[in-house]
This record gives structure tokens, sequence and C-alpha cells, in this order.
């Protein structure tokens, strides 16, 4: 829950994670702001379990109005809530760009809008009240919803001879990737391996891979999905919140995360 400036206006939202699959479908323009809403809650309502009148209240999609974030609406009977629409879309497309862990794009989160609570006055509710009140309220329900960081992972092709598969596993095994094919070019000694591996892990993996195979395999990149990570980023100490330090140093940000007191207001 957040106030506006004025403390007039108080608005609640909650945050989860979307389905599975949910986040791709949206990447891949399945799913999308353009849709025809009856279309739309139908995949929802029969692949991924939504209700279907709750699909009809999607507001919006964002980043850039087109990524795999939503806001929804599950308000009853609220006044004047389709008079704060527009600034609770503009707020959630600055949020949803910029995370209240590093500021990085967000990925997968469904923002519910639960209640809300407006001023009789228009000119109390006006974008300057709303659109911070709703960036802060989506930092909130962001923090509070156990957070995770999302990690780009790179889909490796290799051809390499029989005798280099030794050195490409022993290589891929120490990058923290690992092999999900492998299979004979019919007629040739080349064999095709297929592997996944962290974006993070692959600079210098095809060096190291020359190295280890002295220069047998060929590998190839290709972005292919992201993968979340285990740690907490709210904890210090953890892989993902060293992480997330060492980007808001690199950006020039405060190394320590705004605190969650400062998004959300007390009653």
């Amino acid at each position: 829950m957040s106030k506006s400036p004025n403390k007039h206006n108080r608005l609640y939202f909650e945050a989860r994670p979307l389905e599975e699959g949910l986040a791709e479908a949206i990447d891949d323009g399945r799913i999308g702001p353009k849709d025809d809403p009856k279309a739309r809650a139908k995949i929802l309502s029969e692949e991924f379990g939504w209700d279907k009148d709750l699909a009809k209240k999607i507001w919006c999609f964002g980043p850039e109005t087109t990524g795999p974030n939503l806001v929804v609406d599950m308000c009853k009977g609220v006044q004047y809530l389709n008079e704060i629409k527009d600034s609770v879309v503009a707020a959630f497309q600055w949020a949803s760009k910029e995370g209240a862990l590093a500021e990085e794009n967000m990925r997968g989160i469904c923002f519910e809008v639960c209640d809300v609570v407006l001023h009789t006055d228009a000119i109390h509710r006006g974008g300057g009240q709303i659109i911070p009140t709703a960036r802060r309220v989506m930092y909130a329900s962001q923090l509070t919803a156990k957070p995770r960081l999302l990690e780009p992972v790179y889909l490796v092709e290799i051809q390499a001879p029989e005798n280099a598969l030794g050195g490409i596993y022993g290589v891929l095994n120490q990058k923290r990737g690992h092999v999900f094919e492998e299979m004979q070019r019919q007629g040739t000694p080349l064999y095709n391996i297929k592997a996944y591996l962290p974006v993070v892990e692959s600079f210098g993996f095809s060096s190291t891979l020359r190295a280890a195979t002295s220069g047998q395999a060929f590998p190839q990149c290709v972005f292919d999905h992201w993968d979340m990570m285990g740690s907490d980023p709210l904890e210090t100490g953890s892989q993902a919140g060293q992480l997330v330090t060492d980007i808001r140093k690199r950006k020039g940000l405060k190394e320590s995360m705004t605190p969650l007191s400062d998004f959300e207001d007390k009653l």
C-alpha cells in the first residue's frame, strides 16, 4: 500500500509471478496488447488457468507496452478507477523498465490492483499524484513478493571429433553448462553437441574450449532463454545479492538497495 504525496489517495497492489510459459508466450507474440480480448481470454483460461473475467481485465503489458509483465484489475466497484488508469499504466511502464532491485527490466511479474481509495475531487487525483504513488507501490509489492534474478542462457552447438569430447565436457562443467543432446553425424567422425551455457560464463568460452581440445571443437552460441537464479537477492552475501551490488556499482547507484519502508506506507 502507498499513499499519494497529498495523502488523499491510497493504492493497494499485490505482485505474483506469471504462470510457467506465459512470459515466453508473450515474448513469442502469441499473447499481446493488440489481441482481441475474447481470444486472449480464451488462451489464458485454457492454457494458463486464468479466470475468464480476470483475463479481460488486463490493463497493459510492459515494459514498452509489449513486455512480459502485466497489470490486472482485481477491484470491485471502485469509483473513478477508469480516470486513473492512464496514470497507473504510465507508472507501470516506468517501473517495469527499471525494477526495484538494480533498475533492470522486470520479467514475468503480474501486478494485481487489489483496491484503490481516491479523492472525490478530480484536482486531487491527477497524474502528478497517482504516477509516483503507483510506481512506489509496484516497487513495494515487487520487494515483498520474494523477487529473483534471471540470467540469460545461451544454446551452444559444438562440432568436434570423438577424441575431443572429454575436453568439451570438462570445459562445460567448469562453466556451469550442461549438455542435453549429443549425436554423431552419419558418415563422419564428427559429433554434434548441444548444451546450455549461462551468458555470464561465456566470456572467453571459445578460447578455453579450443585450448582444451587443441583447436578441434567449433562452438556457436545463440541466446535461448532466461533462467531463474536460486539465491535470494535481498539476502546480503548471497550470490544474487552480490550480483545486484555489482550491477548497482556499475550503474553508479547507491550500493545498498532502497529499503522497503521507502516504498510502502502504513495506514
